[in-house]
This record gives structure tokens, sequence and C-alpha cells, in this order.
């Protein structure tokens, strides 16, 4: 096993805490909800959860992939759980978001992927919240034309789909998915219903080069993808896929630039961005 590399100074961060984060926490676990924030292990976790933000991680905590990069847990899967979009919206409504956004585990067992549900949680969020705007961060649904289009038929605001890494990557990083499979998902959004906003990610530092990322950038262009996030890939735990190499904040900047130049409409890149911190102000 290699030995980790050391991490740079501008990867410190502080972590907030206080009543705000403590009520945050309190509401989840007491509607019984995921979030993406804890089962991933996200850095920006407590500086949201004291804004009173997070991401509701639907359809349980256990994934049926394997990607090497992702601290969600695999194993069983539970069938999903039909009261969960009532939970979801409660939540979202005693928080006093506005601006909701939902993922999910990948959930490969389901006939549709999950889709009906993702659905329903939309509709249950637009029900109980006046003019909420909603972002779905989705699965692949294994290439799946009519799940797609079932989310889609329930009209969220944002629809995300990160590719993730380049494609040379794949097999070793996302060894279950498929770099062109996700491409065609977020064309096929694009086409299908264009008022809709697509929305795909990166992590950077798993052992891309320059000009792979550029020709993944170009690809989502042509998906005709609108808004960008880029972010810095951390280490999970040691049997996770290594970090190759930490990219410092003004080389984050300058692809935020070139992304710009290249017509996507909304970049945040940095080492802490992820593709659902800060996801309100990205949208505006």
């Amino acid at each position: 096993m290699s030995t980790p590399l050391p991490k740079p100074p501008w990867l410190r961060i502080r972590f907030p805490s206080g009543p705000q984060y403590e009520r945050t926490r309190r509401l989840l676990r007491g509607g019984r909800l995921h979030t993406v924030c804890q089962e991933a292990c996200c850095p920006n976790m407590f500086e949201c959860f004291a804004h009173q933000t997070a991401t509701f991680l639907i359809l349980g905590d256990h994934c049926t992939r394997g990607c090497t990069f992702c601290a969600v847990k695999g194993g069983p899967t539970a069938p999903p759980d039909p009261d969960e979009p009532r939970r979801v919206a409660r939540a979202a409504a005693d928080l006093a978001l506005d601006y909701v956004v939902l993922t999910s585990v990948t959930r490969d067992d389901l006939p549709d992927g999950g889709a009906a549900h993702f659905a329903a949680t939309i509709q249950a969020l637009r029900e109980n919240i006046d003019k909420v705007r909603v972002e779905v961060l989705i699965p692949d649904f294994q290439g799946d034309a009519q799940a797609l289009r079932t989310v889609l038929a329930a009209r969220p605001d944002v629809l995300n789909h990160n590719l993730e890494t380049v494609p040379r990557l794949y097999a070793e990083v996302r060894p279950q998915a498929g770099y062109r499979r996700s491409l065609e998902l977020l064309r096929n959004a694009a086409d299908h219903v264009p008022a809709i906003f697509t929305k795909s990610g990166l992590m950077l530092g798993l052992g891309e080069s320059d000009p792979e990322i550029e020709a993944v950038l170009a690809d989502l262009r042509r998906a005709r993808c609108r808004i960008l996030t880029l972010g810095q890939y951390l280490q999970p735990s040691p049997a996770h896929h290594a970090v190759a190499r930490y990219i410092p904040p003004e080389q984050f900047a300058a692809w935020r630039q070139k992304a710009l130049n290249m017509g996507f409409s909304t970049v945040a890149a940095g080492p802490f961005v992820r593709s659902s911190y800060k996801a309100k102000e990205s949208f505006q």
C-alpha cells in the first residue's frame, strides 16, 4: 500500500457546530432520514447542518454498487419506504427550506431503479412547501429511458447526474457504471425537457490528466449540460481509492474560467465543492 499524500494547508477546515447544527441533526434523526452529508462523509456537513441545510438521501443507506471512491455502505437493501417522501417533505418544511436537494443510493435491485420514489418525493415537497425548488441527483437507472422520463415528469428544477471522473478511470473507480451511458442520460434529459437545467460534476485528484478533464467538459457541453461542479477527491478511508494529487485553489479557479468560456451557465469549482454544496446559489 502506498503512503498517502500529505494534505496541503488549503484543505484544513474548521468544523462549526452549535445549536443550529444540533437541531438539524436531531430533526433528521427524529424523522428517520438519511443524508448524503453523513453517509458519504462530506467535509461540508458541519457547515451545512449549522446553516440548517442538508441533502436528503432516499431509498435507504445501502448501495448496490461498489464505487471505490464512495463511503456509502454496500450490502443488503430494503424495499422503498412508502412513507419516506412525506417525512422528507416534513423535514424540509421544518428546516424552512425553499430549495431542496434529493439524491439516493443506487438501487439496481429495483425494476425502475427507484425513479417512482424520486417522483413521489418531488410531489410531496411541492404539496408541502409553497414555491419550493427541487434539485435531484440521480443514478444512471442502468440506462432505462422510461425511468428517466418518470423523474422528469415530476418536473424537478435541476436534474443532476455526476460523471465523477474521466472515461479511462471508470473501470477502476466506477466499475458498474458506464461513461457513455451517463453522458447519454444527460443528453436525453436535455432533449426530453429542455426547460429543466441539467447538471454534472467531477472529482479531481483521482489520477486524471488535464487534457482528459478538458475532453470530459467538452463532452458535457455537447450533451447541453448547463451547470458544472468541480471538487477535490478526498479519500474516505485507507480502503478506498487513493488520492493521486491535490489541486490548488488557483488551479480550480482556472478550470472554472475555462468551463465558463466553454459555455457552461454556472460553474462551482474549488477544493471543498461537492455536487450539492451551495446548490441553491449555483441555480440562482
